[in-house]
């Protein structure tokens, strides 16, 4: 499954679509939508946008979308970064003053 794929599926589930229901807003097949979903066929721009306006998002959004499971993860992940990231530049600023003060000294 590719990234779309798994953003539409993610989407639809949150909604509690079935295929059926999604393909028949589409005015395609449940086959064939499902091959969309599980990345078997390649989508268009104009398809792509269909889809997206059918979940209320911009094409952008439902090529980058991530479920909340996921968003919370990431925000998670990028909140220990950040946090280690402060404490190394707390490190550095100390570093600096050091190396300061010993050229002061000589």
């Amino acid at each position: 499954m590719n990234a779309i794929g798994k953003n539409i599926k993610s989407l639809r589930q949150s909604r509690n679509w079935s295929q059926e229901q999604v393909a028949t807003k589409l005015g395609i097949t449940a086959p064939a939508f499902s091959k969309i979903e599980s990345g078997f066929t390649d989508i268009n721009f104009s398809r792509l946008d269909q889809i997206a306006q059918l979940f209320g998002l911009s094409a952008v959004e439902l090529i980058t979308y991530h479920n909340q499971e996921e968003q919370k993860k990431y925000n998670s992940e990028l909140q220990q970064l950040k946090d280690k990231l402060a404490l190394r530049e707390a490190e550095i600023i100390e570093l600096q003053k050091k190396v300061i003060s010993l050229l002061e000294k000589s």
